[in-house]
């Protein structure tokens, strides 16, 4: 029986690609290089600033321009990072639900973790989440360490709890984890990731997570 939902953070819960990609794309004028689209952002995304940062910048940037870079682009971040960020249509009222039918709520994401805290504090305030765990001095996912240490705060075990996401590396660490996973469509990522990934069920709107849990 599902007692607990995991969520990714970016793409899933919040749609967050426009100030992080006018962020990056602020950080490559100054350095006159050539910007991205928000859908090329999408891809790149996922794994944590400092790989976006190593994704964005020209190939065969140097270790020390990329740091720098990744320096500029957290000055632009913490300018931009409330401006055009909220969450998905449907997600308040599914996180709502969610709590008044007792499930408890965690959040897994590689974004650092002092921004995850934020976000979640400005634009899901009503939601109370048991763990939130974001990228720190830990291994990032795939590696299930956040979601095992969610599901301890939870104290629930492996099949009691499903892990909600957009991307291959969601769906990862899920399995990883020994957890159901469901991949959301509305997200960066889109289906075909998600199914060749080996998403157990997918979520084409916030709505469909509570239905598949309750079949469950």
């Amino acid at each position: 029986m599902i007692k607990g939902l995991i969520f990714d953070l970016d793409g899933t819960l919040l749609n967050t690609i426009n100030d992080i990609g006018q962020s990056v794309n602020e950080m490559l004028e100054d350095y006159g290089y050539k910007t991205h689209s928000m859908d090329e952002y999408r891809l790149m995304v996922g794994h944590g600033f400092k790989d976006l940062i190593y994704k964005a910048l020209p190939s065969g940037t140097s270790e020390q321009k990329q740091l720098e870079g990744l320096e500029k682009f957290l000055y632009y971040y913490n300018l931009n990072y409330l401006n055009s960020s909220h969450p998905y249509e449907g997600i308040k009222e599914l996180l709502e639900n969610l709590q008044t039918s007792g499930f408890l709520l965690g959040v897994n994401s590689n974004k650092r973790e002092d921004y995850t805290i934020s976000l979640l504090d400005v634009y899901l305030k009503e939601i109370s989440f048991k763990k939130v765990v974001g990228q720190k001095d830990q291994p990032k996912k795939p590696d299930p360490l956040g979601a095992r240490q969610i599901m301890e705060a939870m104290g629930l075990k492996e099949d009691e709890v499903v892990y909600v996401g957009d991307s291959k590396t969601d769906i990862l660490t899920a399995k990883n984890a020994n957890m159901t996973s469901i991949g959301v469509l509305w997200g960066f990522r889109g289906e075909k990731e998600l199914v060749a990934s080996g998403a157990d069920y997918l979520a084409a709107k916030p709505s469909d997570i509570l239905d598949i849990i309750k079949r469950g």
